[in-house]
């Protein structure tokens, strides 16, 4: 009796051409083509549309990660902010921030 091979779902058929694509094509490849995709985006679509998604994955992310998660990732947020910015950086957005809490009336 001949042997008969499995059909080849397409969720695995495309898992094994991306990975052949990625192998083939390399991280510039995949940086090139997002660049793309964002500039198409942006042009069809407004500020309200990012606005619209940055809230939906902010309400998202609330919604699945604790207070915690926050504290650590406002941590390494601060962290590498003091790595790459100087005193200069610092005044400036103090600034700013003492500014925009006069014009509302603190």
């Amino acid at each position: 009796m001949p042997k008969t091979e499995a059909k080849m779902s397409r969720a695995e058929a495309g898992r094994l051409g991306g990975e052949k694509t990625s192998k083939s094509r390399g991280k510039e490849f995949y940086q090139e083509i997002g660049k793309k995709g964002g500039s198409s985006t942006a042009k069809k679509h407004s500020s309200e549309f990012y606005q619209e998604i940055g809230r939906r994955g902010g309400s998202t992310t609330s919604r699945t990660h604790s207070k915690t998660f926050y504290q650590q990732i406002g941590k390494k947020g601060g962290i590498t902010t003091s790595q790459n910015q100087d005193k200069n950086f610092y005044q400036k957005i103090g600034a700013k921030g003492g500014s925009a809490g006069r014009q509302k009336g603190d």
